[in-house]
């Protein structure tokens, strides 16, 4: 590095510096001095790269795994486009030269023996080619010439800088009264400015680096891990991605540090799964029956339904759709090797019947049968805690009589209860009610369309559902009614609320409020309806990040300002503020709508 500096310095004029393509701005030389530093590094254990051409050095580097393959290809890449403008401009000038014509002849004769329309064409793959030279070529030798506290990254806005820079020290140096090898110290060297460079676009750095430190303590062999991600960027930006998005997720990771290498390898973290695939996942269980395996598979295929969130692979709906088949095929298992469980009928409600499942989510159940044992042993296999978590979490407070009714309700019963008892709002609930499973799934079902459609045709609905909205407003609001994306103004129990009302009104039965809201041709116009699915997928996105965090529910967003930033970053927005305006004009779009139909809340 400090010869490069010294050619530019001695060497070149400065008006050469980004003209010379070999010893120039990103030019050759810097790609051959990256390439015999690692021959130089790495050759004695590796013969094969005792090689003299560089092209051919790239590709047995390739081998080793030692240097990022997305650098060497970019080496490669700029290396040939190089040596050939070299070639070109000394056919053109008939003699050895290596800088590139000032003038705009020159320049133009040169773009067009490259295939270049244009001077400004060259110019633009030019630069963009000898930047990403100089990248790597800085990258790789700071890395070995500057300490932690002279990096740059310290521009990143860590909260505790110099918490940050022992915990980098530490992951250099490895643990305290442990010998770390030569060669691991310098592969982390070549790791960390790329680790350093995901801080900078990610939400939450200290955390990212706090989790990445104890991720590595945890992994075992440092020099493989290191090794690993050099040769593999996608899984450095799989580790770091999670520990910023996730603190529930990356306990599990940490705890298990292999799985998100199982996770990056196998066929289905850019594809959503059906409740039948789920289901076959848990049927290949490695101990016949067990339900410490179901707990095992709803950690890991929730985490790679995690993965393929923040990624970017699966849409807002595809997630609640993954998240819903996931918890009916674990129903489906569960109640299947429990004594008496293949006889339960499950009807499933709340955001679990609309197929709209997020983290942390409750499952909100009706059970219909005649035995009691096999319905509380269900939600015990389901609910307990155990060492890998527990299955899902459980509600099922809209049974008949709610917490006071018994757990398995006979059907004839459930039909008497909501012929006889049942009060309006636990006829709106049935809005979003499925059965899922069981032998009496289609006569359930059965019932429910007719109790619904009966009841909606009340004369004062809307007047009675306004006023349900109204009191849920009251108990449930908590501070400022713009945080509260659920019961503030325009949130998302206005939106259902609205739905359902309309649903029941013109008796249009569809659990999904998304769904549900395509269905209405009539009394709401395409800009409303446009309007009402846009404001509500914005506020369960914004949900959903929330939720992710530490995986449970959350209603509220937050009021710290740091914070109001990270969730704002998370979700694509250049700023607090642009998020914020966002958030609030989709919401005060979505109250005037639900105001217009439904009523002044």
């Amino acid at each position: 590095a400090l010869l490069k500096s010294r050619i530019e310095k001695d060497v070149l004029r400065p008006s050469e510096l980004h003209r010379n393509v070999k010893l120039g701005y990103g030019g050759i030389r810097e790609v051959e001095f990256v390439v015999q530093a690692l021959q130089v590094l790495h050759g004695a254990k590796h013969p094969f790269l005792q090689e003299r051409s560089t092209l051919k050095t790239l590709a047995e580097l390739g081998r080793v795994r030692i240097f990022p393959e997305t650098d060497l290809a970019q080496l490669r890449n700029s290396y040939i486009f190089l040596r050939t403008v070299e070639h070109r401009l000394q056919i053109q000038h008939e003699q050895q030269t290596h800088t590139l014509p000032t003038d705009a002849d020159g320049l133009l004769l040169i773009a067009r023996s490259l295939g270049f329309p244009t001077v400004e064409n060259f110019n633009g793959k030019f630069s963009e080619l000898t930047e990403s030279v100089r990248t790597i070529f800085d990258r790789f030798f700071r890395s070995r010439a500057e300490p932690i506290a002279q990096n740059p990254v310290f521009s990143v806005a860590f909260v505790a800088d110099e918490d940050v820079k022992k915990t980098l020290a530490a992951l250099r140096d490895g643990p305290a009264n442990v010998h770390v090898a030569p060669r691991t110290k310098r592969l982390y060297s070549q790791l960390e400015p790329q680790l350093l460079e995901w801080c900078r676009k990610l939400a939450d750095p200290d955390a990212v680096i706090s989790r990445f430190a104890r991720f590595v303590d945890k992994y075992g062999i440092r020099g493989l891990l290191f090794e690993t991600l050099l040769a593999n960027p996608k899984l450095l930006e799989l580790l770091v991605r999670l520990f910023d998005a996730s603190a529930a997720a990356s306990e599990i990771v940490i705890r298990r540090p292999q799985l998100i290498e199982e996770i990056a390898r196998g066929k289905n973290l850019g594809r959503a799964l059906s409740r039948e695939e789920f289901l076959e996942g848990l049927l290949k269980d490695p101990i016949s029956e067990s339900l410490d395996w179901m707990r095992v598979f709803r950690r890991e295929e929730g985490v790679r339904i995690l993965l393929a969130d923040i990624l970017g692979f699966s849409s807002q709906s595809t997630l609640q759709t993954e998240m819903t088949y996931l918890a009916e095929a674990s129903l489906d298992y569960c109640a299947g090797i429990l004594k008496g469980g293949s006889e339960l009928t499950i009807v499933a409600l709340g955001k679990f019947g609309g197929r709209e499942l997020l983290y942390g989510a409750d499952l909100d159940l009706v059970l219909i049968g005649t035995d009691q044992s096999a319905g509380g042993q269900l939600i015990h296999s389901m609910t307990s805690m155990r060492a890998d978590g527990r299955v899902f979490p459980i509600d099922c407070r809209l049974r008949p009589d709610g917490e006071k009714g018994i757990l398995v309700t006979s059907l004839s019963g459930y039909r008497t209860y909501l012929e006889d008892r049942a009060q309006l709002w636990e006829i709106q609930a049935l809005t979003k009610a499925r059965a899922v499973r069981g032998p009496e799934a289609a006569a359930t079902e059965n019932l429910i369309r007719e109790v619904w459609l009966r009841r909606g045709a009340d004369t004062e609905l809307r007047q009675k559902i306004l006023r349900m909205y109204r009191r849920i407003v009251k108990e449930r609001s908590k501070g400022e009614s713009m945080l509260n994306f659920k019961t503030g103004d325009g949130g998302l129990i206005a939106i259902e609320f609205l739905m359902q009302y309309l649903q029941m009104k013109h008796q249009i039965r569809e659990p999904n409020t998304l769904e549900a809201i395509g269905r209405f041709d009539s009394a709401l116009s395409q800009d409303e309806k446009t309007t009402l699915r846009d404001s509500y997928s914005f506020l369960r996105r914004v949900e959903s990040t929330l939720r992710r965090m530490n995986d449970n529910p959350i209603s509220v967003l937050p009021s710290a300002e740091l914070e109001q930033a990270q969730l704002a970053l998370r979700l694509g927005f250049p700023s607090k503020q642009a998020f914020l305006d966002d958030y609030g004009a989709k919401r005060q779009k979505a109250a005037t709508i639900v105001d217009a139909h439904l009523g002044n809340s």
